[in-house]
């Protein structure tokens, strides 16, 4: 069920409505990075002094270069890490858009919904991306203290958050809050696993970036292979 709905979505993201929501993410995800990365920069360059003179080896001049170098490196690392909250925005941005394009070619027969009003695609996103930081900032100690087994525990707390987040949002649009939270609780095993499926390649950098896109596609197919008669 899950690969198929993955196959799905995989398959749409030529579609024009697509490649807008695309593109939009993109932006967002490579907009945040730059931002970061350009706020370590400055940080090095105002606090690190162009020289350092040390006993016995004399001046160091290369000192904020290798800092600046080590700090893309940097970057590159917590690219990963950063990408679990960018999904989180994700969701309360463009999900609604990528829903209702999945739904126009492979669910023509259910009725239009409202559009869910901009501030509340705002709160929900925000409320999300807080909790998403939050649990990741007490997980981080974790981490360390689990050693090689990290990646699995990064996989299994985001998974679970990003299965959550994704599906119920999905489902509201046509069940409601209650509704979906209900569809949830029900299914809790696939809506673990697809989040799972989601949180692994958000590890890899580049492909990262299409993830968002293809998450709320495949939550949307989930929906309606879950709910009882389809989520009209």
């Amino acid at each position: 069920m899950i690969f198929a709905a993955f196959l799905k979505a995989l398959g749409q993201l030529g579609d024009r409505a697509f490649r807008k929501v695309l593109l939009l993410g993109i932006g967002l995800s490579v907009g945040l990075l730059a931002a970061l990365y350009g706020a370590i920069f400055l940080l090095i360059g105002w606090l690190v002094p162009d020289s350092v003179t040390l006993p016995w080896i004399g001046e160091l001049r290369w000192v904020d270069e290798f800092l600046s170098g080590a700090s893309l490196v940097l970057m590159l690392v917590l690219s990963v890490f950063l990408m679990v909250p960018v999904a989180s925005a994700f969701t309360g941005l463009f999900l609604d858009d990528v829903a209702e394009a999945v739904e126009a070619r492979h669910y023509p027969h259910l009725p239009k919904v409202p559009p869910v009003p901009v501030l509340d695609q705002i709160r929900d996103g925000l409320g999300f991306f807080a909790v998403v930081v939050g649990v990741n900032l007490v997980a981080l100690v974790l981490y360390f203290m689990v050693g090689p087994f990290a990646p699995l525990l990064f996989w299994a707390v985001n998974g679970f958050l990003l299965g959550r987040e994704y599906f119920q949002m999905a489902a509201m649009r046509r069940l409601g809050r209650k509704g979906a939270v209900a569809l949830r609780k029900r299914h809790g095993l696939t809506v673990f696993a697809a989040g799972l499926l989601m949180a692994v390649p958000l590890s890899l950098p580049l492909v990262n970036l299409v993830i968002p896109i293809l998450g709320a596609a495949v939550f949307t197919h989930l929906v309606q292979r879950l709910a009882p008669q389809g989520a009209a």
